[in-house]
């Protein structure tokens, strides 16, 4: 049997997986740069862009192509294509700015700390979370279905904002509720409203936790050198 051939950084970087990241990057700057002007093409580029999210992890896994990088690229991708949407929010609801960088400032928050945490606890993955870490946190990491349906709906409330803010060329409205023009975007909100609170209330927990878990290592560290120092100082008053 041939010996398999050494791998490089471009061969990492050119990994399946890595591809698929790549084009997720170029449809999000394509649906940033046609956002104020062409709200239907940017919903269809921020799409598809959000959607091939759940090919990269199934290609990574098909081609035994999972890398360090690639759940980097992953997570960078997803979290500066939401902020760069909810900036775009905040400026189109100038009254509800300072909730939007809240918004922003947590997801931010909560993923840096949750990567950190488990990267220092060994973990290959952030999504290698166990049942110590709670029950929600470890059923939205480790169950696929809820974490693409958690993630979708997120992204298209954010969505469904951001194409209720401006004119399109349909139908204004599907009727009245309440006295409130029934539209395609208000019925996307309304539906994703309630997992889009989930995933917020899910993103405070996993900062939570990642704090506890980085804390504990502190502790940990500490603990150790002062064993040590009390080792070294016992044994120096035994020599004298």
């Amino acid at each position: 049997m041939a010996p398999s051939k050494a791998v490089t950084t471009t061969t990492i970087f050119l990994f399946i997986p890595n591809l698929i990241g790549y084009s997720r990057v170029i449809l999000a700057l394509a649906s940033l740069a046609v956002m104020p002007i062409h709200p239907k093409t940017c919903t269809w580029l921020y799409a598809i862009s959000c959607l091939l999210d759940a090919f990269d992890g199934a290609a990574a896994r098909k081609y035994n192509q999972s890398t360090k990088f690639g759940a980097v690229l992953d997570m960078v991708t997803d979290r500066c294509t939401t902020a760069c949407l909810i900036c775009y929010l905040a400026s189109t609801y100038p009254r509800w700015a300072v909730f939007y960088q809240l918004l922003i400032s947590l997801d931010m928050a909560s993923h840096y700390m949750h990567m950190v945490a488990m990267l220092s606890s060994g973990a290959g993955s952030h999504k290698k979370v166990g049942k110590d870490r709670g029950y929600l946190l470890n059923l939205y990491y480790t169950n696929s279905r809820v974490l693409f349906i958690c993630c979708a709906a997120n992204e298209l409330f954010f969505v469904a904002l951001y194409l209720y803010s401006v004119p399109l060329k349909t139908p204004p409205h599907l009727g009245y509720a309440y006295g409130v023009p029934l539209s395609y975007a208000t019925i996307m909100a309304v539906v994703t409203f309630p997992i889009w609170l989930a995933k917020q209330i899910v993103n405070v927990i996993q900062m939570v936790n990642a704090a506890k878990l980085l804390a504990e290592f502190d502790v940990e560290e500490r603990n150790q050198k002062i064993s040590a120092t009390t080792i070294e100082t016992d044994e120096t008053t035994k020599t004298k």
